[in-house]
């Protein structure tokens, strides 16, 4: 029965619907309209808060200079400096900080200026009303993660995974050539710049090519997120994970976790960035590595497989827009995910 049908069947019978109960059984595609905030110009404003850990005024300083070396305004939150044991302040000081954020028209895009841990916390206090109304982009990855996650499930509104402000270097002439790539790849993303990134190949690659929607970030954050309201949508998707400070049996079960939820059943690709693992113990060796974990869980699928990609908590770190249509392309080569606008 399409919607037309189902509508004149209601009419017909009489059925009464409350109308919000009506809206969500004819129209619950995520994605249904992939929202892109505007691209930055000089002179727009990036707000600078800390929704998760402590973070002090010194250590966003190079950031701030950069970015506004790159034309751009920074507007410093309250939360900068503020502390609350590990957090970067109180839970009502950084939801108030992130809300002004949000609301304020003046603020183009949102820097997160560390992960850690904290934004699921104050995610729920959110209102994201004007911001629904008036997308601008929100930056970040680790524990930053929940927001691309919630954001884009429920309101399918574009995010910029990528380095922080706690990732810009003290001093840029002596940064590394891939530093430096990698956070320049920030200011081409903001500024609506097209991206092609590559991976060199691996044996565990699978070869193939794919075109959806990007989503994905921090496994231990989407796993963590199962479940609630700022879940994951993954059908018809390209998923890209990576993790840190983790054991190789906690990377098998969030990827079992994956899977039992279905989502790797649907996927259009999987992009597997950096995991840095902590040191397993003597005699207590797991006895697979990344590679095997993620081709066991995958093999009944044929979709495309990347494993090395650059992105995570590494230096080779490029900013992705999560929420929006990539290019996919695993080849014995080597592989590339192209931006696609």
């Amino acid at each position: 029965m399409n919607r037309k049908q189902f509508l004149s069947f209601i009419a017909a019978t009489g059925i009464i619907l409350p109308l919000r109960g009506l809206a969500n059984a004819v129209d619950q595609s995520p994605y249904k309209a992939i929202k892109i905030p505007p691209y930055l110009s000089a002179g727009d404003t990036i707000g600078i808060t800390s929704p998760a850990s402590y973070i002090s005024m010194e250590d966003i300083q190079p950031s701030v200079q950069l970015m506004e070396s790159w034309g751009f305004k920074t507007q410093t939150g309250n939360t900068i400096g503020a502390r609350d044991f590990t957090m970067g302040g109180t839970d009502d000081a950084r939801t108030a900080d992130f809300q002004n954020m949000l609301d304020n028209p003046d603020i183009r895009a949102i820097m997160c200026a560390r992960g850690g841990y904290g934004v699921i916390r104050i995610i729920d206090r959110l209102d994201f009303t004007k911001f629904r109304k008036h997308p601008k982009w929100i930056i970040g990855f680790s524990d930053i993660t929940a927001f691309h996650t919630h954001i884009n499930s429920n309101f399918g509104i574009a995010t910029i995974h990528s380095k922080m402000c706690n990732s810009f270097p003290s001093d840029w002439t002596k940064a590394s050539p891939m530093q430096i790539e990698t956070i320049l790849s920030i200011r081409q993303v903001l500024s609506g710049q097209d991206t092609k990134y590559s991976a060199p190949a691996t044996a565990n690659n699978r070869t193939g090519r794919a075109e959806g929607v990007l989503v994905g970030g921090n496994l231990s954050l989407i796993e963590t997120l199962a479940g609630s309201r700022s879940d994951l949508e993954t059908d018809g998707r390209i998923l890209f994970v990576e993790d840190t400070h983790e054991e190789l049996y906690s990377i098998d079960r969030m990827f079992w976790n994956l899977k039992r939820s279905g989502k790797l059943d649907k996927l259009k690709g999987l992009v597997i960035g950096g995991f840095k693992l902590n040191e397993e113990s003597p005699g207590d060796e797991f006895g697979k590595t990344v590679y095997d974990i993620v081709s066991e869980k995958v093999k009944e699928f044929d979709y495309p497989v990347c494993f090395d990609f650059p992105v995570g908590h590494q230096v080779n770190n490029y900013a992705l827009k999560c929420g929006t249509k990539y290019l996919l392309n695993v080849e014995v080569s080597g592989s590339s995910l192209t931006s696609l606008r």
